[in-house]
């Protein structure tokens, strides 16, 4: 039986499915002054005639004040990195940003 099973290329090892180590992910902590830290993140919705758009929303942690909303059908990285260069002259850079890690910010366009 088993040189058949050899002599069709049957014996193939079976691979064990790969455990995800536990993740211990960290609390989230307030920040105690104005613009120590921005959340940043794409929603997307539809309007009354199905026609599809999308929001990158900038938020200040500190009063959960949105300090910018760009909406458009296409958001291209070289947009979204002009409207952060905007906020910032208006407003200064933040100590730390946060974000999802969703597929919009894993691209090679954001790390450089």
């Amino acid at each position: 039986m088993y040189r058949v099973y050899c002599e069709l290329k049957l014996n193939l090892r079976v691979k064990r499915k790969q455990r995800i180590p536990p993740r211990n992910p960290e609390r989230l902590s307030a920040p105690n002054k104005q613009s120590e830290c921005w959340s940043m993140d794409f929603m997307s919705d539809s309007s009354r005639n199905q026609r599809r758009f999308r929001t990158f929303n900038v938020i200040n942690d500190f009063n959960r004040e949105a300090l910018g909303i760009d909406i458009a059908v296409s958001l291209p990285a070289g947009r979204i990195t002009r409207y952060l260069d905007k906020l910032v002259e208006y407003h200064g850079y933040p100590l730390k940003i946060r974000v999802d890690n969703g597929s919009e910010f894993t691209g090679k366009t954001f790390i450089g």
